[in-house]
């Protein structure tokens, strides 16, 4: 019950939402007995399917021995063991983990680190952010300042911070010239941070933040080769921290446990979430340097920010749970073998699609960005919400994805996200292909259709 009658102030005040009733798998169930293939893990979440019991079972044993005990009085066992795992897998340099209760309180509180950082080190005149276009960072003020899409920020905009300089993205299905090399392409992206740091002097220049994979707003934007080798170099140089997003992309997502390993680089600060709990419990961390945690041990010695369920005992405890199942299961290596069928399934299908003009991603973070036509790339009209009538079609045949748009620019481009879960099968792959294509053709055909008649459509149910 999601529409008129529901005393929950939804996401949109129209919709007549399904009531989810139980998981099984990487499959939902509604109270009509509805099946769903949860193929983008809600937004990128439950990464171990919903119903592990290992993870059940841990949450309820540490609900039964500590709930909550507040961090200014106590640590945790499960907060320790969870760091303690976290930062023996982590980039090098990292030493410290902080946990939050989600996404953008995690890119709130890297923030503030590396304010603090700074004014540790007697240098207040860094304060200044550099993001990136059509980046998103969460939904917090602190967090939509940082981000880069505009539909996004714009209600905001009198709230959100002004010392934020944005870059252009990694893009190239966009950005590339003709004919340029990949490398060339990423070295010419990369140098726009230097420009921009230049510009604003690197003497007022706090951090750099970037998703290693650009997630929900932009679908899955891939890094040229060499692009965040760049980065870290220009960071290196200048003295900015640079703050890896992984809230999406990370633990796991991309085939390692956090997505820049696959870059070669380590950052200063990293944010973490989604699948670090996988849903099981809400869950954000920041992980911090040892650079960072050293500044402020030998100043102030405290932390400048907090937040009441900082280090949850039982959010941490289902985390662990989580991470302890990725790695004792070897998902890992599912998600390296089937992010491989999933893309062959996907170019096998859509790749030579009149209105599908790229395919992108990596391990099981897939993006198909929708164009009215190939050969030009221009994207859809926004006013038609192509990314909304993809999300319904497909829902209407069972398949749980994530369209967005705003892509191209900040307002339009449509794309699909795909993070199905980790313990996906062969089966699952051709399941999820096929509806999504149904699901596409589907939404693309109701373009067609008079205005009035797809008024009157209404959800099955």
């Amino acid at each position: 019950m999601g529409g008129s009658h529901s005393r929950i102030l939804h996401r949109s005040l129209r919709a007549d939402l399904p009531t989810a009733t139980h998981g099984s798998g990487p499959y939902l169930f509604d109270q009509a007995g509805r099946r769903y293939l949860d193929a983008s893990g809600g937004a990128a979440v439950s990464c171990l399917g919903h119903s592990h019991l290992a993870v059940i079972e841990a949450v309820v044993n540490q609900i039964k021995s500590l709930p909550f005990a507040h961090t200014s009085f106590f640590t945790s066992e499960p907060a320790e063991r969870l760091a303690d795992f976290l930062m023996a897998r982590a980039p090098r340099g990292l030493s410290r983990a902080a946990f939050v209760s989600g996404g953008s309180e995690a890119v709130e509180t890297a923030i503030k680190l590396s304010r603090q950082y700074w004014l540790e080190r007697g240098q207040p005149s860094r304060a200044w952010i550099v993001s990136r276009r059509l980046s998103f960072h969460g939904n917090t003020l602190g967090a939509l300042s940082v981000g880069g899409h505009l539909a996004r920020r714009e209600r905001y905009l009198p709230y959100l911070l002004d010392k934020v300089e944005f870059i252009s993205p990694c893009y190239a299905y966009r950005d590339r010239r003709e004919g340029e090399p990949d490398e060339a392409y990423g070295l010419r992206a990369a140098n726009e941070l230097e420009a921009a740091i230049d510009r604003l002097q690197p003497d007022n220049v706090a951090a750099f933040i970037a998703e290693p994979i650009g997630g929900a707003t932009a679908g899955c934007l891939m890094p040229a080769p060499g692009y965040f080798t760049r980065i870290r170099e220009i960071c290196d140089r200048t003295g900015v921290l640079f703050i890896a997003d992984e809230i999406m992309c990370g633990m796991g997502r991309t085939g390692t446990l956090f997505a820049c390993e696959q870059e070669g680089v380590a950052p200063d600060l990293v944010a973490i979430a989604k699948g670090l709990a996988a849903g099981y419990q809400p869950l954000g961390g920041v992980l911090v340097s040892d650079a960072i945690v050293r500044a402020i041990e030998n100043g102030s010695g405290m932390l400048g920010t907090g937040h009441t369920y900082m280090g949850h005992a039982v959010a941490c405890a289902a985390a662990l749970a989580v991470q302890l199942a990725i790695e004792e299961e070897h998902l890992l290596d599912n998600v390296r073998r089937m992010g491989a069928l999933l893309e062959r399934r996907l170019r096998d299908r859509f790749g030579s699609h009149p209105h599908v003009g790229d395919i992108r991603g990596r391990g099981l973070f897939w993006a198909l960005e929708l164009v009215e036509d190939r050969a030009t790339k221009k994207p859809f009209d926004p006013g038609l919400e192509l990314y909304r009538r993809v999300k319904r079609e497909a829902l209407r045949q069972g398949l749980i994805c994530y369209p967005s748009g705003g892509a191209f620019d900040g307002t339009c481009g449509d794309h699909i996200l795909l993070a199905p879960p980790y313990i996906i099968d062969e089966s699952h792959i051709e399941e999820l292909v096929r509806l999504l294509s149904i699901g596409l053709d589907a939404a693309l055909a109701s373009l067609q259709q008079p205005a009035a008649a797809r008024a009157g459509r209404k959800r099955p149910g």
